[in-house]
């Protein structure tokens, strides 16, 4: 509804007609809502001063703006954090979660006493915003992240759920230097995501010097409206103009809005107001003191309240996972046509997705060679394109995944390395995403090594709560899919390039955390550990050697993490005390290290074949053997090692 200043409206209960004076309902509403950006500046300060850390300047500048989406737009349910229907806010200038914890005490979600613990290790308040604490719906902080949540979260609501809830995006100006904020403006507008308006906090400052465009709010809409946005510029310490912006975005459709919100950085301290080198240092106590005596004169009245859903029958949100029936076994057979476990990725995903109607699939527009079309053929409502923008990809998802929805998002290995930083924020989080990298490694071939994903285990094993599964054959990854989507948390599947050889039944039982042991006997001299196609590599070396005498242990490792370092353990022992880890990944943060890590406690002779220089161009054959992971380096390097021994 809109309605000036001076606007009278004639209202009717029963058979009178009252007249209101619109005029002094809405400046009533405006001064509780100044009061309160008062309120929440001062437990800003308050807070970073007792905890000697912070950035209360940021805060101050958006206090406004908290003010009137917390306590005019947005409806929330205080008392139900994870109400689906509850609108999203995400504070993507994470680094102001004081301002956002102040907002969530007046609304009663957090205890008004957790405030002045902020930053302390007995608190849930840390120093920017994680989903521990309710309401926060992805971890933020490192910036430029979280209008890609933000997308995640829309699309679910709009084109999933089909839900009238909105969501809201505050970011801060020196951020939007960040691509990762363009992939996102891109990709929300191409969904025509008229359910999101992001906010741009225009304070001018950055943390060492004034941001490229400072306060010309032209350049800014040059910029958004290129990108299909709807554009509302506005003083942002002025709340009836956020208002009317607000309900002007409220109702446009078929695209986003974008709120450019002219600030001062440090509004309501003195000493701070508009000035550079205050970012992330709190105000020293006498200071503090005389900001908040000023503050508490603006005061007036007392808070208004949160706005509330509507009542819904829709159930909250639950972390756990549901299948309408048995997931399907995987169709393939030992013996049978070789098959790459990239395609078997993309057919259990096609199959698996039949059963749980909240398993949805991103792609970086590669669908052809990850098999993620499979999915889409089958389940075109729950597949979304994300193009050449993989940090966005990874940021939807997480958003996706705030929503209660299993979202796959599937490139090449080597190219999630350019959402990495999204990748470490979605395991602080807790991220229920499923990432899966395909092409991995030097058996991908004449593409040569900007094609090969050689680092991607390191990258993802070094976040502690991240399962990384790496299956070897169709079976395994088919299994591995299921696995993925039944473990509430972030995971990682890597899968590879070239067909491979199905050796296992359908009905395999896999675990996360434990391997496989193919080869056995109680002469077996040395273990080998592979993984992926080095699986087959070791078990053509085992042929060879047993020509030659000498039998060997064959270990598919398949959970490199969690790891299974018991039946390693129990291999290694039974062995002499010998494995040999072959792995078509950098040395660096591979299976060896993990493996070797796994048994350090029982001071094993580990050795380990692994990529240790940067590959070329070359087949699949080829480069194995060039490389030294191929059957004949395996054979090579155990009869050295039983020489040596």
């Amino acid at each position: 509804m809109e309605c000036s200043l001076t606007d009278w409206r004639v209202k009717r209960i029963g058979r009178w007609e009252v007249q209101f004076n619109m005029s002094a309902l809405q400046e009533e509403k405006a001064v509780r809502l100044r009061d309160l950006a008062a309120r929440l500046r001062i437990d800003s300060i308050q807070a970073t001063t007792a905890a000697g850390s912070g950035h209360p300047s940021s805060c101050a500048s958006a206090a406004e703006i908290v003010s009137a989406l917390f306590f005019s737009v947005m409806r929330f349910n205080p008392a139900e954090p994870d109400n689906p229907e509850n609108d999203a806010f995400v504070l993507s200038k994470g680094h102001a979660a004081p301002l956002l914890y102040s907002a969530l005490a007046e609304a009663g979600v957090i205890p008004r006493e957790e405030l002045l613990k902020l930053r302390r290790i007995d608190s849930i308040l840390e120093g920017h915003p994680t989903p521990r604490i309710p309401f926060v719906k992805a971890a933020t902080g490192s910036l430029g992240q979280g209008l890609s949540v933000g997308v995640g979260l829309a699309l679910a609501a709009k084109h999933l759920d089909r839900t009238a809830d909105r969501t809201y995006v505050l970011l801060g100006d020196g951020e939007s230097a960040e691509g990762a904020v363009w992939e996102a403006a891109a990709s929300a507008s191409h969904y025509g995501l008229d359910n999101l308006c992001a906010i741009l906090d225009i304070n001018r400052l950055g943390q060492s010097e004034p941001t490229m465009a400072g306060h010309d709010l032209a350049a800014y809409e040059r910029r958004w409206q290129a990108f299909g946005w709807r554009t509302l510029s506005v003083d942002g310490h002025d709340v009836e103009q956020l208002l009317s912006a607000f309900e002007t975005a409220a109702r446009e459709k078929g695209r986003p809005t974008m709120i450019l919100a002219r600030t001062l950085k440090g509004k309501g301290i003195p000493e701070e107001e508009d000035k550079g080198g205050f970012h992330g240092k709190p105000v020293e106590k006498e200071a503090a003191e005389e900001a908040i005596r000023a503050l508490e004169r603006q005061i007036h009245g007392r808070a208004p309240e949160a706005k509330k859903p509507p009542a819904t029958a829709q159930a909250v949100v639950e972390k756990v996972v549901e299948w309408r029936s048995e997931p399907p076994a995987p169709p393939y057979a030992p013996g049978g046509k070789p098959v790459a476990t990239r395609k078997a990725f993309g057919e259990a995903l096609a199959a698996i997705g039949a059963v749980n109607q909240d398993i949805v699939v991103l792609d970086g527009d590669v669908k052809n060679s990850t098999y993620t079309e499979l999915f889409q053929e089958k389940h075109p409502e729950r597949f979304f394109q994300m193009y050449i923008a993989e940090q966005n990809m990874v940021g939807a998802a997480m958003g996706l995944a705030a929503k209660g929805k299993i979202p796959f998002a599937a490139t090449f290995a080597c190219f999630l390395a350019r959402a990495y930083d999204f990748v470490r924020m979605a395991a602080i989080g807790g991220s229920n995403i499923k990432l899966v990298g395909t092409h991995a490694g030097v058996s991908i071939g004449e593409d040569g090594p900007s094609q090969m994903g050689l680092e991607d285990l390191a990258m993802f094993a070094a976040q502690p709560n991240f399962l990384v599964l790496y299956p070897s054959d169709a079976v395994s990854a088919w299994r591995s899919v299921q696995l993925a989507a039944e473990r509430i948390g972030p995971a990682y599947l890597r899968m590879t390039r070239p067909n491979t050889p199905v050796i296992y039944e359908d009905g395999e039982s896999f675990q996360a955390g434990k391997c496989k042991v193919l080869r056995r006997s109680g002469d077996d001299r040395i273990t080998i550990v592979g993984a992926g196609v080095t699986l087959f590599e070791a078990l053509k070396a085992h042929k060879e050697l047993l020509k030659k005498g000498i039998a060997t242990r064959i270990v598919d490792l398949f959970s490199v993490q969690p790891i299974d370092a018991e039946t390693l353990a129990a291999c290694v022992e039974e062995t002499g005390g010998r494995v040999l880890v072959v792995e078509d990944h950098y040395a660096r943060g591979g299976i060896g290290e993990a493996v070797g890590a796994a048994l350090a406690q029982y001071r094993p002779r580990v050795a380990s074949l692994a990529v240790r220089e940067i590959p070329r161009s070359g087949s699949p054959a080829e480069l194995m053997d060039a490389f030294g992971i191929s059957a004949g380096s395996i054979v090579r390097k155990v009869e050295l090692l039983l020489e040596q021994s």
